[in-house]
Protein backbone atom coordinates (compact mmCIF):
# COMPACT_ATOMS: atom_id res chain seq x y z
CA UNK A 1 0.00 0.00 0.00
CA UNK A 2 1.49 3.67 -0.93
CA UNK A 3 2.15 5.78 2.22
CA UNK A 4 -0.01 8.20 2.62
CA UNK A 5 0.40 11.89 1.78
CA UNK A 6 0.36 15.12 2.90
CA UNK A 7 0.65 18.28 1.81
CA UNK A 8 1.18 21.67 3.48
CA UNK A 9 4.48 23.42 4.53
CA UNK A 10 6.35 22.15 7.58
CA UNK A 11 6.55 25.63 9.79
CA UNK A 12 2.82 25.96 9.79
CA UNK A 13 1.26 24.91 13.45
CA UNK A 14 -1.49 23.33 12.03
CA UNK A 15 0.82 21.17 9.45
CA UNK A 16 2.36 20.39 12.70
CA UNK A 17 -0.77 18.76 14.54
CA UNK A 18 -1.58 16.54 11.87
CA UNK A 19 2.51 15.88 11.02
CA UNK A 20 2.88 14.92 15.01
CA UNK A 21 0.64 12.40 15.40
CA UNK A 22 1.22 10.79 11.97
CA UNK A 23 4.84 10.10 13.83
CA UNK A 24 2.90 8.84 17.37
CA UNK A 25 1.43 6.25 14.88
CA UNK A 26 4.74 5.74 13.28
CA UNK A 27 3.42 4.90 10.07
CA UNK A 28 4.95 5.60 7.03
CA UNK A 29 4.15 9.38 5.33
CA UNK A 30 5.28 11.54 2.81
CA UNK A 31 5.46 15.14 2.85
CA UNK A 32 4.40 17.48 -0.29
CA UNK A 33 5.81 20.22 -0.06
CA UNK A 34 4.18 23.27 -1.28
CA UNK A 35 5.02 27.22 -1.02
CA UNK A 36 2.56 29.54 0.54
CA UNK A 37 3.98 32.54 -0.72
CA UNK A 38 3.97 30.68 -4.32
CA UNK A 39 0.33 30.70 -3.99
CA UNK A 40 0.26 26.56 -4.30
CA UNK A 41 -2.50 26.59 -2.03
CA UNK A 42 -4.92 28.73 -4.13
CA UNK A 43 -4.03 26.32 -7.43
CA UNK A 44 -6.78 24.12 -9.07
CA UNK A 45 -5.11 21.10 -8.05
CA UNK A 46 -5.22 22.05 -4.38
CA UNK A 47 -8.77 23.33 -4.27
CA UNK A 48 -9.66 20.28 -5.57
CA UNK A 49 -8.44 18.67 -2.50
CA UNK A 50 -9.48 21.19 -0.27
CA UNK A 51 -11.91 23.96 -1.29
CA UNK A 52 -10.98 26.05 1.13
CA UNK A 53 -7.41 26.40 0.21
CA UNK A 54 -6.14 25.98 3.61
CA UNK A 55 -3.50 23.15 4.88
CA UNK A 56 -2.87 20.65 5.35
CA UNK A 57 -4.29 17.73 3.33
CA UNK A 58 -3.82 13.98 4.04
CA UNK A 59 -4.48 11.71 0.86
CA UNK A 60 -5.04 8.22 2.14
CA UNK A 61 -5.96 5.79 -0.85
CA UNK A 62 -8.98 6.65 -1.93
CA UNK A 63 -9.67 9.09 1.15
CA UNK A 64 -8.60 12.97 1.19
CA UNK A 65 -9.47 14.85 4.32
CA UNK A 66 -8.89 18.38 5.01
CA UNK A 67 -8.75 19.71 8.55
CA UNK A 68 -5.81 19.90 11.06
CA UNK A 69 -7.68 18.11 13.99
CA UNK A 70 -9.75 15.68 11.88
CA UNK A 71 -6.41 14.46 10.04
CA UNK A 72 -5.12 13.34 13.99
CA UNK A 73 -8.40 11.92 14.86
CA UNK A 74 -7.93 9.84 11.85
CA UNK A 75 -5.12 8.71 12.05
CA UNK A 76 -4.64 7.53 15.34
CA UNK A 77 -8.51 5.67 15.07
CA UNK A 78 -6.83 3.96 12.31
CA UNK A 79 -3.26 3.53 13.30
CA UNK A 80 -2.58 4.21 16.85
CA UNK A 81 -6.47 3.95 18.70
CA UNK A 82 -5.02 4.52 22.37
CA UNK A 83 -4.02 7.88 22.18
CA UNK A 84 -8.21 8.97 21.32
CA UNK A 85 -9.51 6.52 23.74
CA UNK A 86 -11.25 4.79 21.60
CA UNK A 87 -13.84 2.06 23.28
CA UNK A 88 -13.21 4.28 26.12
CA UNK A 89 -16.02 6.01 26.60
CA UNK A 90 -15.65 8.28 28.89
CA UNK A 91 -11.79 8.43 28.27
CA UNK A 92 -12.86 9.58 25.12
CA UNK A 93 -15.10 12.11 25.86
CA UNK A 94 -11.96 13.48 27.81
CA UNK A 95 -9.91 13.59 24.85
CA UNK A 96 -13.03 15.37 22.91
CA UNK A 97 -12.95 17.75 25.65
CA UNK A 98 -9.84 19.20 25.72
CA UNK A 99 -9.22 18.85 22.20
CA UNK A 100 -12.13 21.17 21.94
CA UNK A 101 -11.02 23.58 24.48
CA UNK A 102 -7.74 23.98 22.44
CA UNK A 103 -9.80 24.81 19.67
CA UNK A 104 -11.73 27.13 20.85
CA UNK A 105 -9.18 28.80 23.62
CA UNK A 106 -5.78 28.34 22.80
CA UNK A 107 -5.22 28.77 19.74
CA UNK A 108 -7.23 31.74 19.16
CA UNK A 109 -5.51 33.04 21.65
CA UNK A 110 -1.81 32.09 20.93
CA UNK A 111 -2.18 32.95 17.27
CA UNK A 112 -2.38 36.93 17.41
CA UNK A 113 0.39 36.80 20.18
CA UNK A 114 2.32 34.58 17.37
CA UNK A 115 1.78 36.35 14.77
CA UNK A 116 2.43 40.31 16.11
CA UNK A 117 5.61 39.41 18.03
CA UNK A 118 7.08 37.23 15.40
CA UNK A 119 5.18 37.01 11.58
CA UNK A 120 4.68 40.87 11.61
CA UNK A 121 8.61 42.34 11.41
CA UNK A 122 8.77 40.05 8.71
CA UNK A 123 5.72 40.94 6.81
CA UNK A 124 6.07 44.79 7.04
CA UNK A 125 3.13 44.60 9.94
CA UNK A 126 3.18 46.99 13.10
CA UNK A 127 3.17 45.17 16.13
CA UNK A 128 -0.11 45.82 17.84
CA UNK A 129 0.91 45.47 21.27
CA UNK A 130 -2.26 46.38 22.47
CA UNK A 131 -3.62 42.98 20.59
CA UNK A 132 -0.74 40.80 22.32
CA UNK A 133 -1.52 42.63 25.72
CA UNK A 134 -5.35 41.51 25.52
CA UNK A 135 -4.91 37.70 24.21
CA UNK A 136 -2.11 37.70 27.06
CA UNK A 137 -4.82 38.27 29.75
CA UNK A 138 -6.57 35.92 28.24
CA UNK A 139 -4.14 32.98 28.12
CA UNK A 140 -3.11 34.10 31.95
CA UNK A 141 -7.29 33.41 32.84
CA UNK A 142 -6.60 30.14 30.80
CA UNK A 143 -3.97 28.53 32.03
CA UNK A 144 -4.73 28.32 35.43
CA UNK A 145 -7.75 25.80 34.50
CA UNK A 146 -4.62 23.64 32.99
CA UNK A 147 -2.80 23.76 36.30
CA UNK A 148 -5.92 22.52 38.10
CA UNK A 149 -6.23 20.10 35.32
CA UNK A 150 -2.84 19.13 35.27
CA UNK A 151 -1.72 19.08 39.02
CA UNK A 152 -4.52 16.05 39.20
CA UNK A 153 -3.24 14.06 36.49
CA UNK A 154 -0.07 13.89 34.32
CA UNK A 155 -1.44 14.92 30.80
CA UNK A 156 -4.96 16.39 29.82
CA UNK A 157 -7.04 13.23 29.35
CA UNK A 158 -5.63 10.63 32.02
CA UNK A 159 -2.28 10.07 32.89
CA UNK A 160 -1.38 9.17 28.97
CA UNK A 161 -0.97 11.06 26.29
CA UNK A 162 -3.59 11.26 24.13
CA UNK A 163 -4.74 13.54 20.97
CA UNK A 164 -5.63 15.90 23.36
CA UNK A 165 -1.94 16.56 24.52
CA UNK A 166 -0.68 16.41 20.70
CA UNK A 167 -2.99 18.97 19.40
CA UNK A 168 -1.50 21.84 21.78
CA UNK A 169 2.04 21.20 20.28
CA UNK A 170 1.80 23.14 16.91
CA UNK A 171 0.66 26.58 18.50
CA UNK A 172 2.50 26.20 22.39
CA UNK A 173 5.45 25.49 19.84
CA UNK A 174 5.46 29.20 18.58
CA UNK A 175 4.00 31.07 21.57
CA UNK A 176 7.34 29.41 23.61
CA UNK A 177 9.24 31.14 21.13
CA UNK A 178 8.13 34.68 21.96
CA UNK A 179 9.70 36.46 24.67
CA UNK A 180 6.38 35.91 26.62
CA UNK A 181 6.79 32.27 27.36
CA UNK A 182 8.29 33.13 30.93
CA UNK A 183 4.29 33.15 31.35
CA UNK A 184 4.47 29.41 31.30
CA UNK A 185 6.32 29.02 34.58
CA UNK A 186 4.06 30.56 36.95
CA UNK A 187 2.52 27.69 36.61
CA UNK A 188 4.73 24.44 37.26
CA UNK A 189 2.72 21.44 36.12
CA UNK A 190 1.65 23.36 32.80
CA UNK A 191 6.02 24.00 32.62
CA UNK A 192 6.10 19.79 33.34
CA UNK A 193 3.38 18.61 30.76
CA UNK A 194 5.14 21.28 28.14
CA UNK A 195 8.57 19.72 29.02
CA UNK A 196 7.35 16.00 28.59
CA UNK A 197 5.80 17.27 24.96
CA UNK A 198 9.08 18.76 23.93
CA UNK A 199 11.09 15.26 25.66
CA UNK A 200 8.67 12.99 22.87
CA UNK A 201 10.42 12.00 19.15
CA UNK A 202 7.56 12.77 17.80
CA UNK A 203 7.51 16.52 18.76
CA UNK A 204 11.53 16.76 18.16
CA UNK A 205 11.04 15.53 14.42
CA UNK A 206 8.86 17.88 13.52
CA UNK A 207 10.19 20.43 15.79
CA UNK A 208 13.29 20.26 13.53
CA UNK A 209 10.95 21.81 10.54
CA UNK A 210 9.67 24.28 12.82
CA UNK A 211 12.17 27.31 13.29
CA UNK A 212 11.24 29.48 15.89
CA UNK A 213 11.03 32.51 13.51
CA UNK A 214 8.93 30.34 10.63
CA UNK A 215 12.16 30.49 8.48
CA UNK A 216 11.61 34.36 7.79
CA UNK A 217 15.20 35.24 9.10
CA UNK A 218 16.85 32.68 6.86
CA UNK A 219 14.58 33.64 4.10
CA UNK A 220 13.76 29.31 4.16
CA UNK A 221 10.19 30.88 4.18
CA UNK A 222 7.61 28.42 2.26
Amino acid sequence: MAPMKVYGWAVSPWMARALVCLEEAGVEYEVVPMSRCGGDHRRPEHLARNPFGEIPVLEDGDLTLYQSRAIARYVLRKYKPELVKEGDLEGSAMVDVWMEVEANNIEPTLWPIVRHCIIGQYVGRDRDQAVIDENLEKLRMLLPVYEARLSVCKYLAGDDITAADLCHFGFMRYFMATEYAGVVDAFPHVKAWWDALLARPSVQKVMAGMPPDFGYASGNIP
